[in-house]
Parts: C-alpha cells; sequence; structure tokens
C-alpha cells in the first residue's frame, strides 16, 4: 500500500535528487513517486544548483562524487541562498568526507548502497524537524579544516598525530554518544587492528592533554564505563 507524504502546505513533497549514475537516479525516481513525491533529477550539479534558483523544492538529495564541481563544493554553493534540507547520498565511506559534509551543511548522510524505504524515512523525518520551530542554532567548539586533515578546537588547530587524528574524528561524528573502544579501534585507519584495547586509553588520554592546554575548565572527551568515551561537544 503506497503511502501519500505531503509538505506543510498539504502538496506533495518536491524532491531534487542531483546524482550522475542514471540508473540509481532513475530507480529512486521511481520509488520516491510510489509515496506521491514529486521528484526532479539532475545529473550535474550546475543543473542542479540552477534548478534550486528556478523552482521551489522541499529537500535535495545530493551524490558526492559529481562531475564538475565535487558534492561538498554543492553543499557550500546551496546553503549561500539557500536552508533547504540536504541529504547525502554517496558511495564515499571516508569519515571525513561525512564531517565535513554535515559541518558544511548537510542534515543527514546516507552510505550506498542503502534500501531507498530507508531514504524515504530519512526525508519524512527531516521534513517533521523542519516544520517545528528551529531552536537557536548550536555551536561547536570543534571545527573540521577545509582540507579534511587538521581539526580546530576553540578556533585554534590542534597538533594531532594521524592516529589522534582518527580517534577525535570518529568521536566527533558520534558526539553526545557513546562510542566504544572496539569502534574507536576498528575504524581507525592510523591504528592496527592487532592493537590493544588500551592503546585507545594512551591516544584518548594524549587528545585529552592537547585540548586542556586550550581549555582546562572542563573535560569535553568523558568515559563511559563498560563501554568506551564520549565526546560532550556544548559550546
Amino acid at each position: 500500500m503506497e503511502e501519500k507524504m505531503e509538505n506543510n502546505n498539504g502538496k506533495k513533497i518536491k524532491v531534487l535528487i542531483i546524482e550522475d549514475d542514471p540508473e540509481l537516479l532513475m530507480a529512486l525516481s521511481l520509488f520516491l513517486k510510489k509515496y506521491s513525491m514529486d521528484v526532479t533529477c539532475a545529473e550535474e550539479p550546475y543543473i542542479g544548483l540552477s534548478l534550486l534558483t528556478q523552482e521551489h523544492f522541499d529537500i535535495v538529495i545530493l551524490d558526492l562524487t559529481l562531475p564538475g564541481m565535487d558534492g561538498l563544493e554543492v553543499i557550500e554553493k546551496i546553503r549561500e541562498t539557500s536552508n533547504i534540507p540536504i541529504i547525502i547520498s554517496s558511495a564515499r565511506d571516508d569519515l571525513t568526507d561525512k564531517i565535513i559534509g554535515l559541518e558544511r551543511g548537510a542534515d543527514d548522510y546516507m552510505p550506498k548502497p542503502y534500501n531507498p524505504r530507508e531514504l524515504v524515512s530519512r526525508i519524512k523525518t527531516i521534513l517533521r524537524r523542519f516544520s517545528t520551530p528551529k531552536k537557536e542554532e548550536e555551536k561547536s567548539n570543534f571545527e573540521i579544516g577545509a582540507n579534511g586533515h587538521t581539526i580546530k578546537f576553540k578556533g585554534k588547530a590542534l597538533d594531532l598525530t594521524a592516529a589522534e587524528f582518527d580517534v577525535l574524528s570518529i568521536l566527533l561524528a558520534h558526539k553526545n554518544a557513546a562510542v566504544s573502544r572496539e569502534q574507536l579501534l576498528y575504524d581507525s585507519k592510523h591504528i592496527d587492528d592487532s592493537s590493544s584495547i588500551k592503546n585507545i586509553d594512551v591516544i584518548v588520554s594524549r587528545i585529552r592533554n592537547k585540548l586542556a592546554k586550550i581549555d582546562d575548565t572542563r573535560s569535553y572527551i568523558k568515559p563511559v564505563r563498560g563501554v568506551g568515551y564520549m565526546l560532550v561537544d556544548e559550546a
């Protein structure tokens, strides 16, 4: 049974998909139309950006690997003039891409491949959130550099080893939520999988010391008993 989805005005949800894979573009378009969505497709980023200036859309589904312009740059272009919700839909599994995309203004990140039904659920959730009054924008003490290889804390660049950068990046991607030591170990590119879990404690301790040199009024990385660590980011 098809579920009809509408925007705040009781009209069809208008979706713009910017994706250079014609087969995926067609598949997503047909699936979303089953939920009574009005779907417009653009295989090139410049066409997508142009459409955004000509028509009203409720949400954008954006690939990152696009011809002529990287998807991260597309997000920046969109955010110059619009606060339209953006869901990144990408096969790029680099954690840094996810963090930078969200920091530049994307609202969600879906790694390919995924079930189109999950995309429908994400669209529904995001539009519900946008339909409620917004709280004051959350500020962050941390910032990923434009090159994706540096992290600033309270405006100051941190001098991090590759392993420290990996661990802090993962904690930032899950900020205000507990992350297990095992996840920190196995998701880090620069830590050998055969390393001891205790190595994570050593790395986290070094990161905490570096943060404390900038702000020692409180601890930003808190231990979670029996689990691992949680980065608390409240500016």
